[in-house]
């Protein structure tokens, strides 16, 4: 087991296995490292070193109850990086761990990123404001929040159910995939991820998404219940200046998992080229 203790006494848990090209995963709300699975026994078997952490208050890191912003989640990924000396990283980030990605390309790789995806992210912005008209309401955010706070054990089962589309007409429901999701969240410290909703609804990524020199894929289904696609993929294509858009019929927020054929595919086309 390999934690890292940052500059502010946080221990982040990472998994750092095989050797060859970089590829560095970063995590959704309120998941752990373990959420990528299907992808790092794919790459490992391809011949890459394959990064996995757990976000402070995530997982097997610690329970910070201070500071989970994008900010500091990207600052942190920056730290692990720096320590393990990597060089020539493809970072690849699903949903709130899309949203540090960027952030950390932009702010804090110092040229030791080669190229990012964003899967399911969550840039430019979700929450609605007078300047993002049809972003998500506050009021939802708001009763994550609550459920969070007051009902989390029992929300963590029902929130599967659109994340994974097992809510669809015709879908065929994992109880192993759902239990795991369960096993993870409630793995993480409730503060943080209490906090997180802010982060990952509020974060402003559009001068990120502007800034950014290196290749960046984005991948989005188009039938994600969780990060509507109107709302970020289809606006965060647009503000990249090197950017790659590919979008997925009927595949939902959770798709590296339910999807986890294609998607694969797809990353491996992408890093290989």
């Amino acid at each position: 087991m390999s934690t890292l203790k940052l500059k502010d006494g946080t221990e982040i848990f990472y998994k750092d296995q095989g050797e060859g090209p970089v590829l560095m995963f970063h995590h959704g709300w309120p998941l752990s490292s373990d959420d990528w699975d299907a992808q790092v026994i794919f790459f490992l078997q391809r011949g890459y070193r394959v990064i996995a952490h757990d976000r402070r208050g995530h997982g097997r890191s610690s329970q910070n109850i201070y500071n989970h912003t994008i900010e500091q989640y990207a600052s942190d990924a920056a730290e692990l990086v720096e320590f393990l000396d990597l060089k020539d990283v493809i970072h690849i980030g699903h949903s709130t761990g899309g949203g540090e990605v960027i952030r950390y390309v932009n702010k804090y790789a110092k040229g030791r990123a080669k190229k990012a995806v964003l899967i399911s992210a969550v840039p430019p912005i979700m929450v609605q404001s007078e300047s993002n008209p049809d972003g998500v309401p506050m009021s939802v955010f708001d009763d994550i929040r609550e459920q969070t706070l007051n009902n989390r054990n029992q929300f963590y089962i029902d929130l599967t159910f659109p994340f994974y589309g097992y809510n669809r007409e015709g879908a065929k429901i994992k109880e192993g995939v759902q239990r795991n999701w369960w096993r993870q969240g409630m793995m993480g410290g409730i503060v943080a991820h209490y906090d997180g909703v802010k982060a990952f609804s509020e974060t402003d990524f559009t001068e990120d998404l502007k800034s950014v020199e290196i290749p960046v894929l984005v991948m989005h289904g188009e039938d994600d219940q969780i990060v509507p696609i109107a709302n970020a993929a289809l606006k965060s294509i647009k503000l990249l200046k090197n950017g790659k858009l590919i979008t997925y019929p009927g595949f939902p927020h959770g798709m590296p998992t339910t999807e986890h054929e294609t998607i694969n595919k797809d990353l491996l086309e992408f890093i290989e080229a």
